[in-house]
């Protein structure tokens, strides 16, 4: 049975790190994104191997796609999930639904990036611009949320909750990530917090929704 007092507190966590993730990013904005993103272009030049590191997010995303189907077939069969395949299932899913509500966001705020990347997109480093141009579109206008910290942290929420004892290792994961995107101008601190909130609610919530079940059986009756 549920409980609606258990169902209200986790409401009100979830709200109160909603504020918290705001307060920072306003924060970040203000004082540290400008500071880190010119400090990370003089003194690290973009290095090859931090470079290459949030491809570990990018990984995850296809795997997710690969797993949904993988599973979708195994259901041909009507045999149940194990536990691992219903965790892996859920780092699929929390995955492919974070990277639907990051475009969505991205389009929001329509924030610049740091360096130019794309489409000869305007930037901190080589325009001085910097802002968020709301619902402006187009790919120069996408820093915020990050994507690859929200597809990360997603799969790792999900970990963090099922298998708490490899819960360093996940840290470590998110944290090379993180590194990454930070050290090779990818995103402003900002951007990267935000991904981490929309990841980590949505691994959350994954795992809310599965534990508190629903019917067995969803298919409309043939009879």
């Amino acid at each position: 049975m549920n409980d609606p007092q258990s169902a209200a507190r986790r409401i009100t966590l979830w709200l109160i790190a909603l504020a918290l993730t705001a307060a920072f990013c306003a924060a970040s904005y203000a004082w540290f994104d400008r500071p880190i993103a010119f400090f990370m272009h003089k003194e690290l030049e973009q290095p090859a191997l931090l470079a290459q590191l949030p491809r570990i997010s990018e990984f995850l995303v296809g795997a997710a796609s690969v797993v949904f189907v993988l599973l979708g077939l195994r259901g041909l069969t009507g045999r149940s999930l194990s536990r691992i395949e219903a965790v892996i299932l859920l780092c699929g899913l929390s995955i492919i639904v974070s990277a639907a509500l990051k475009n969505e966001l991205k389009f929001m705020f329509g924030r610049t990036w740091p360096e130019t990347w794309v489409g000869n997109n305007q930037s901190l480093i080589r325009d001085n611009v910097y802002g968020f141009f709301f619902f402006h579109g187009g790919r120069g206008y996408e820093a915020f949320p990050s994507g690859h910290t929200a597809a990360v942290c997603s799969a790792m929420a999900v970990l963090w909750l099922c298998y708490p004892r490899w819960r360093a290792l996940y840290a470590v994961v998110v944290g090379l990530v993180v590194v990454g995107l930070l050290g090779s101008d990818f995103h402003f601190l900002g951007d990267i917090v935000a991904g981490a909130f929309v990841g980590a609610s949505t691994g959350w919530l994954a795992v809310l929704m599965w534990e508190a079940g629903g019917p067995k059986h969803i298919k409309a009756n043939s009879e």
